[in-house]
């Protein structure tokens, strides 16, 4: 298995842009190749990663259910599902990515969790490192898509209310027994120094290391622009602390 990095926090606060960077990061030390999971319904990861997403987990779950209700297959229902979800990775230099999407149609997307679950178990040995974006919260983790991760990234923003919402996402980690073996707190957008709450909030989560990434117009610009991440370089201040943040890995 690769090691699993696994980015969390409410929405809004740069995580899709962090694990883009992350991505970049890793693949330009080498570290290659990556498996990204989007596992965010909203987040645009294939965007920032300059790639196209065809297919997402949610989508194969609704085709496959109306393909068996119909009995067009003649292979069981995990294996369509095994099998659609392994031929929507899109493949890329230095990454594969699979997104989750939205879970459409009725009935529970619990199935196809467990499916993914399988299918990610198997791929992960073919990838040093796996970067999984989730949807605000630890919903994906709770779901168990993976039991254990080596390095839980939270993010936040400098506000007093986003910190405190990284204690109750700690919370909710230690009540769902999630293991990590690193945690990292990460304040992005920050205008001069760190919050006196984000050493506060380091102490209360016993975090390994607490990271501010600047109020970044770059980042922004590139954001607005739909440009790649990949574009940028280490002379971008954000970009260069996330590349030491990654030869910590």
């Amino acid at each position: 298995m690769g090691r699993i990095i696994a980015l969390s926090g409410k929405g809004g606060v740069g995580k899709t842009t962090i694990s883009g960077l992350i991505i970049k990061q890793l693949i330009e030390n080498g570290k290659t190749p990556v498996l990204a999971i989007d596992a965010d319904p909203n987040s645009c990861l294939d965007a920032a990663l300059n790639v196209t997403v065809q297919k997402t987990v949610g989508g194969v779950r609704e085709q496959v259910r109306e393909e068996v209700q119909k009995g067009l297959t003649g292979v069981s229902k995990q294996e369509m599902l095994r099998l659609n979800i392994e031929e929507s990775l899109v493949e890329s230099d230095g990454f594969d990515l699979i997104a989750m999407g939205r879970p459409e149609g009725p009935g529970c997307y619990c199935y196809a969790n467990n499916v993914l679950k399988s299918v990610i178990a198997e791929i992960a040995g073919q990838y040093p490192y796996v970067v999984l974006d989730n949807e605000a919260g630890l919903e994906n983790l709770s779901r168990r898509i993976v039991q254990k991760v080596d390095v839980l990234i939270m993010i936040s923003d400098p506000s007093n209310a986003g910190l405190n919402t990284l204690s109750r996402l700690h919370a909710l980690a230690q009540e769902m027994e999630i293991k990590y073996e690193k945690l990292i707190i990460i304040v992005n957008r920050v205008r001069g120094e760190l919050p006196p709450k984000a050493e506060q909030i380091k102490a209360e989560t016993q975090a390994d290391e607490v990271i501010a990434l600047p109020d970044d117009a770059e980042i922004a610009a590139f954001a607005e622009q739909g440009r790649s991440l990949f574009e940028m370089t280490k002379e971008n201040k954000t970009v260069n602390i996330i590349d030491r943040l990654v030869r910590k890995f």
